[in-house]
Formats: structure tokens, sequence, C-alpha cells
């Protein structure tokens, strides 16, 4: 049991990375960007044939980063340049990206069992299990990643892109050009994807062609976990933007901690994409069911004050 979880841990985090990418294009951008399962497949596929052919594996998942970005941006010159709607763009290049990945590898799936990657070399430098291993390269890029968003959003161009997504007429009547932030967003955030793709194909020790099949539904889980957890914690404030951040990462771990607490319940494995679906719905469906619980809660006791000063009043006179 203690192992699964270690495991679960380690494959959040790595997870979280692209998570992180999700949540760039969908909470600030306010774009369901599909290419999510493509990129993240795209990653993995470029890893993996880099490592087989002898390159340096911290090079080759940084390969797999510029083919997200690769992706990414071919998204957002079919949105910005075409005018195709977001979500078809998106769709469109995921569907193109099938095809590219089995050309890229040549088969379906690339193992990796004979060779050195990122983290094998972690485990031989500091002689720690592999799980462990995996949280350790795991928190460090995805603090320096956090780090580095906080930043860019803090710059002029970083808080356009975020304006964008808030008020797109606006922020193109101050003078802004929101194809480019939308263009930018889109390739920083599946760059983030193709980087989770490739270090979670080094993790795994193989490549698929279907290892980004249902990435987006994952990211979307773990963005609106960690924002739930984020607002019950005592002097969290969900507004600010590098708490925000963090609970992607968080939510990732958390998620993948219930798929492994239920499948060591005795849950199918087939069954394992219903349960995502249903960890989605219900954390889609709880924020808003326990907002409405709130308004309804202060309007009644709102109107019990009010008749509560009316009767005090008739009583003085």
């Amino acid at each position: 049991m203690g192992l699964a979880m270690l495991g679960a841990v380690s494959q959040g985090i790595l997870w979280g990375i692209m998570v992180l990418g999700v949540f760039i294009t969908y909470k600030l951008l306010d774009i369901a960007d599909l290419t999510v399962d493509g990129s993240f497949a795209l990653g993995g596929c470029v890893c993996a044939v880099l490592v087989v052919g002898g390159v340096n594996p911290i090079v080759a998942v940084l390969a797999a980063m510029l083919a997200g970005m690769v992706a990414g941006a071919v998204t957002g010159f079919l949105h910005t340049v075409f005018e195709i709607p977001a979500i078809l763009a998106g769709i469109l290049t995921q569907i193109g990206l099938w095809s590219i990945n089995l050309r890229i590898m040549g088969k379906s799936n690339t193992p990796l069992l004979n060779f050195d990657t990122i983290f094998s070399q972690m485990t031989d430098l500091t002689g720690l299990p592999s799980n462990v291993a995996a949280i350790i390269v795991g928190v460090i890029v995805a603090v320096v990643i956090i780090v580095g968003l906080y930043w860019f959003f803090g710059t002029e161009i970083g808080s356009a892109c975020r304006a964008t997504g808030n008020n797109e007429a606006m922020v193109r009547a101050l003078g802004v050009n929101t194809k480019v932030t939308k263009m930018i967003a889109l390739t920083l955030s599946n760059g983030l994807v193709g980087l989770s793709g490739g270090l979670i194909c080094e993790s795994q020790k193989y490549a698929d062609i279907g290892m980004g099949t249902g990435a987006i539904v994952i990211g979307l889980a773990a963005i609106v976990i960690g924002e739930v957890l984020w607002r019950v914690l005592p002097g969290a404030k969900l507004h600010a933007f590098g708490g925000r951040l963090s609970s992607a990462v968080v939510g990732s771990v958390v998620y993948f901690l219930i798929r492994a607490i239920v499948l060591q319940l005795g849950m199918d494995a087939n069954d394992m994409k219903l349960l995502s679906a249903i960890i989605v719905a219900l954390a889609l469906c709880i924020p808003v069911v326990w907002e409405k619980f709130q308004l309804k809660r202060a309007y009644t006791r709102s109107l019990k004050d009010t008749s509560t000063e009316g009767a005090s009043t008739e009583g003085g006179r």
C-alpha cells in the first residue's frame, strides 16, 4: 500500500507539470485546449526516440518541450490567423499529431528498459528508490516552473495574456494584439505539456501512441480539485497567483492518490476512465452547489434579520 501511494505521488507531481500547462489555457486564457492529448504523447514519443538514439536524457526532455511548443503554436496559428474556433483548432492538431507520433516512433510504442533516464541517473547518484528519485526530480522541476510562470505572468506581456482571458475586448481596446497573447499562451502551455510527456516517458520507461489519451480530463480534474482544496485551507488566498499555480500541482497529486486508493480497494483498472469522468463531474459540481447553498443561506439570514428589525420597530411604536 505504501509503495503504491509513493508511486501515485511521484506520478502526480510529474503529471502536475502537464496540469500547469492546462491551467494556462483553461484558467487564464479561458480556452479548453484539446491539443493537450496529442502534445503530451508527442513529448513522450520525441523523448523516447532521442533516448534510444543515444541522446542525453535531459536534452531529450528539453526536445520534448520544444516539440510541445510547436504543437501549441500550430493550434495558435489555426485559431488566430484563420480564426478557427479554439476548441476545433485543438481537435484538428490533436488528430494530426496521432499520425505524426506514429511517424516519429515508427511503431505504436518504444521501450526504454535498457537505457539511462533522468530518474535512473538520480537513483544511481543518490541510491534512493526509483519512486523517491522521481519525486525529487518532479518537485525540483515543478518548483522551477512555478517560479518561472509566476515571474512571467507578472511581466507586461504576461499580464496581457492573463487579461486576454478575462476581457479580450478591453485588452484589444488598450492596443494589445490579442492574437499574439493567445499564441504565446498556447505555445507555452503545450510546451509544459510536452515536457511532462517526456518526463512521464522516462519515468515509466516507455512511450506509447495512446499515452496522452484523457490527459485533458486529468488536467481539468486536478485544477478543480486543487482550487477546491486551496479554497478550504485556513488563511489561504485563492486570488494569490502563486497559490493557484501550486494548487494545480497539489490537485494532480490528490487525483492520483484517489486513483491509487480506488485501485487498491479492488476496482477494475478498465473502469478508471469512468472514475476520472466522475471525479471531474464532482469536482465541477460541488463548488457550484456549495456556492448556491451559501447564497441561499445568506439570503435566508438577511430575511430573518429584516423581519426581526421590523418586529422591533413595530414594538417600539
